[in-house]
């Protein structure tokens, strides 16, 4: 049974703006998740710009964790943190969450199981998100 449904789009001019502010490094640890940040090259203390196409996947990412937390219908506020709320790639490319921390947890709580779709094009990154109830 589906239990919400949310989707978001990002700004790639934006995201940019943020990756290349003075607070890059904090807003980094504060947004992306180790896999995240592995897979986009923001490993670094002082984050390095982003070609492109990663950076229309930081802002694809970025709009995923919107989507979820729209899906989920609570907006950013406890339990969730942006970090916990990861966009990964499986082995065949296609999008799939992961979750860690008190977000994995509410999920779980929940029983639910995380969908996502993901657009880029034109300067904006889309992402979609459901939420089904596990049986």
């Amino acid at each position: 049974m589906l239990y919400g449904i949310g989707c978001d789009l990002c700004s790639l001019s934006h995201l940019e703006k943020s990756l290349s502010s003075a607070h890059a490094a904090a807003f980094v640890r504060r947004v992306y998740g180790p896999a995240e940040q592995a897979a986009l090259g923001l490993c670094e203390a002082s984050p390095a710009p982003l070609n492109a196409h990663r950076l229309a996947s930081a802002a694809a990412d970025f709009a995923a964790k919107e989507a979820f937390l729209k899906a989920a219908g609570t907006g950013l506020r406890e339990p969730f943190s942006l970090c916990e709320i990861e966009a990964v790639r499986q082995e065949n490319g296609a999008p799939a969450y992961r979750f860690s921390g008190q977000t994995a947890a509410w999920v779980a709580q929940h029983r639910l199981r995380a969908r996502l779709s993901l657009s880029h094009e034109g300067g904006m990154a889309l992402a979609f998100c459901t939420l089904e109830e596990e049986n």
